[in-house]
């Protein structure tokens, strides 16, 4: 869960810059008994890297956001003797695993999706020449020496997209909160209006038996148009992306009927959002959860469940207040990953 003394912040712009060469110098040697001692100008250091690196000690890119500009360090001049200046200090940027890095114009630099992944974002510069490297034998004492080369900088967009096993989407106020707080230790924010949740959250569960364990993330409510943008779609939707498998949240509360429509239709709904945004969404393994059982006859259910399973679909029926069907959800869920790894 993403303590609430954080907020959870997905996206952030920044510029980078690396660092500058350092000059190569122009010297001689001088010493009292070495004649003719020649040129002993060194070379220039290479400027620093801008380098992310990707750790699962951070869930939010909230540490870059009042940091807008990031800035690797120059190479030092180089020195007499033939000394070569000291390199500059990268500038290591750490960051949440799953961050994706693009440039200015969109074009991916890099999907951080492994705890301990490094890319280097921007070569610093590479230090100038001294004047020891133009001595020749046609030109003993040359004067010459390179500047070094310029850092790059560049407008950089990060964006978060949550690493979870399952995704678990529903319409604003079907019971998502309560659910994942049930299934894990998450405890996010449940009240009795919509869009409650507004920030993703992360719960761990673990399979009753075992010591096995996986990762849920509760996408806040999606409405229709999502895929267009209405609401905050593209931002929820995009966490749903590296999910290997969906967990569709269907209420069987009468008011979620008059609201939403009845559940079948809700359920084409969230997949034709899923299709606009993505097209291979809609078609990751799927299970239903039919909640709010403890408001309705159970027995009234069974025409739905038969017309879901009737689409090859993995159908649980249960309640996130009463617990019941809890487990077999946990089952149905580890099963499905369990298939998709074979």
């Amino acid at each position: 869960m993403y303590p609430h003394a954080v907020k959870f912040i997905d996206e952030v712009r920044i510029t980078a810059s690396s660092g500058a060469g350092g000059n190569g110098a122009s010297a001689f040697r001088r010493e009292k008994y070495v004649p003719k001692g020649g040129p002993s100008g060194g070379d220039g250091g290479r400027g620093g890297d801008v380098v992310f690196v990707a750790t699962k000690d951070l869930n939010t890119l909230h540490h870059l956001r009042f940091t807008p500009q990031l800035r690797a360090k120059r190479g030092a001049d180089g020195g007499t003797a033939n000394k070569t200046g000291r390199g500059g200090e990268d500038k290591v940027v750490r960051v949440p695993v799953g961050t994706v890095v693009r440039d200015g114009a969109g074009e991916l630099l890099a999907d951080l999706a492994e705890d301990g992944a490094r890319v280097v974002v921007l070569e610093g510069g590479r230090g100038g020449r001294g004047n020891a490297r133009f001595a020749s034998s046609t030109n003993r004492a040359p004067l010459r020496a390179d500047p070094g080369e310029p850092g790059r900088s560049a407008e950089l967009f990060l964006e978060l997209k949550l690493l979870a096993d399952v995704g678990l989407l529903g319409f604003p106020n079907a019971g998502k909160s309560t659910l994942i707080s049930r299934l894990s230790a998450a405890r996010p924010k449940v009240a009795a209006y919509p869009f409650t949740t507004l920030e993703p959250s992360l719960g761990v569960v673990q399979v009753p038996g075992s010591y096995r364990t996986f990762v849920v993330a509760d996408i806040p409510g999606l409405i229709e148009g999502a895929a267009e943008g209405a609401g905050l779609g593209h931002r929820f939707l995009r966490h749903v992306e590296r999910c290997r498998c969906l967990l569709h949240l269907l209420s069987l509360d009468p008011l979620e009927d008059a609201v939403h429509g009845e559940p079948v239709a809700r359920l084409d709904k969230l997949n034709g959002e899923l299709a606009g945004y993505d097209p291979g969404l809609a078609s990751r393994p799927q299970v239903i959860l039919l909640s709010k059982l403890d408001l309705v006859d159970p027995a009234t259910v069974d025409p739905l469940q038969q017309r879901l399973e009737a689409r090859g679909l993995t159908v649980v029926r249960g309640s996130s207040v009463t617990g019941a069907g809890i487990d077999e959800l946990i089952f149905a869920l580890a099963g499905m990953l369990d298939r998709e790894e074979e």
